[in-house]
């Protein structure tokens, strides 16, 4: 029996981005051709485009899809920097939160060494959320260097939901971007009220197909594109368009926004039975995910005297799939930064594991999960004896 818990890396592709798949790429023509079979499958991306501006809350001509949250992150902070440069040397300040996901910091990090910007990291408080006081000194003292600001709309291994409306109320006229690829459809998210200036959003986080995602940018703003060879998408983004995937990604949006609320519920309560359990069956372990505002599914847990690799590993032999982090970390032998930004030791970071909770899971699973997990932790702490690291 597998068991899988990390929804948070990819959701399973739900039934109705399947049959829009299976439909769509039967179809033959490219979105760009002027003949009747183009002008067909331009339709349908339009018609797609089109829903899934509705369900976002903003308008169709701001959707710019590209080929992954990690396209569409990069798009942004490298087209805003740009942007902002050339305007005003000056504008080289790049503001992040201290969590954010390797699809923001790494892009900013490359700016820092190959063109000179400047990284400004935002302090997390002890309850997993920016510092908005550091922010608000930080523009009054620097806000005309700063050349964006990226905040995620929830983080990835703590859960929790950041208060991006205020991030854009202290901003003014600084863009702000938010990386809302685990909110969309999860939690309540509208563009045109959050107000941010580009958000991304992605497919496989939502139920849809992997390899399609998008940037809603505000219309009338341009960016400098990282890809030239056609500007299919304003301009902005070249490349064919992946007809199948766009038209799926929308078919899965439009189930989960229409079963978010109930799903919502589901997850949530299953997410808080399995916390009450794991505690009851390790003593000792620490919950470093927050309750709410939060994602309903994030359970990000520390259990002392292990390392993460082991745990993951017994875990996958008895069939049950978790992560330690982020799955575009995977592999990668360091602690979470995400943990050690909210305080905690290296140690205890690299005895951490998120389960991600989602809405095809059952009580029958979590149940198995928990009855299983005091023999794992037991031979994880062995193991860590056994090789000196206790």
């Amino acid at each position: 029996m597998t068991i899988y818990l990390d929804h948070a890396a990819t959701a399973p592709i739900n039934d109705a981005a399947i049959s829009a798949l299976t439909e769509q790429v039967k179809k033959l023509g490219n979105a760009s051709s002027v003949h009747n079979q183009g002008r067909a499958i331009r339709k349908d991306v339009e018609d797609a485009r089109h829903l899934l501006s509705e369900l976002v809350g903003c308008n169709p001509s701001e959707i710019i899809f590209t080929g992954s949250g990690t396209e569409a992150n990069n798009l942004a902070i490298k087209g805003f920097y740009w942007n902002a440069i050339a305007s005003n040397p000056k504008r080289k300040v790049i503001v992040t939160s201290a969590f954010e996901h390797h699809a923001i910091l790494d892009p900013v990090e490359w700016l820092v060494e190959h063109e000179a910007a400047e990284q400004i990291l935002i302090p997390i408080t002890k309850v997993g959320v920016i510092d908005l006081d550091f922010l608000k000194d930080l523009i009054a003292n620097r806000g005309a260097e700063i050349a964006l600001i990226s905040v995620m709309h929830s983080n990835n291994e703590l859960g929790s939901l950041q208060p991006i409306a205020e991030v854009v109320k202290i901003a003014g006229d600084i863009p702000v971007h938010t990386d809302a690829v685990q909110s969309f459809g999860k939690v309540d998210f509208d563009f045109n009220q959050l107000g941010t200036t580009a958000a991304t959003i992605s497919a496989h986080k939502v139920g849809g197909p992997l390899g399609v995602a998008a940037l809603i940018l505000q219309r009338g703003l341009d960016l400098t594109p990282i890809l030239h060879g056609g500007g299919q998408e304003r301009e902005i983004r070249s490349g064919t368009l992946n007809a199948p995937a766009i038209v799926s990604f929308a078919a899965a949006a439009k189930s989960a926004i229409e079963n978010r609320v109930a799903n919502f519920k589901k997850v949530r309560e299953l997410r808080d039975y399995f916390i009450s359990q794991l505690k009851i069956a390790i003593p000792d372990l620490v919950i470093n995910s927050v309750s709410d505002p939060a994602l309903p599914g994030i359970v990000n847990a520390t259990f002392p005297g292990t390392e993460s690799d082991a745990l993951l590993l017994l875990l996958d032999s008895e069939g049950i799939s978790a992560s330690a982090g982020s799955a575009c970390s995977a592999g990668v032998p360091r602690p979470s930064h995400v943990l050690l930004a909210l305080g905690i030791s290296e140690a205890d970071a690299d005895a951490s594991l998120r389960i991600s909770i989602g809405s095809t899971n059952t009580k029958e699973e979590i149940d198995q999960v928990i009855k299983v997990f005091p023999s794992v932790v037991e031979r994880a702490r062995s193991a860590f004896v056994v090789n000196g690291l206790n």
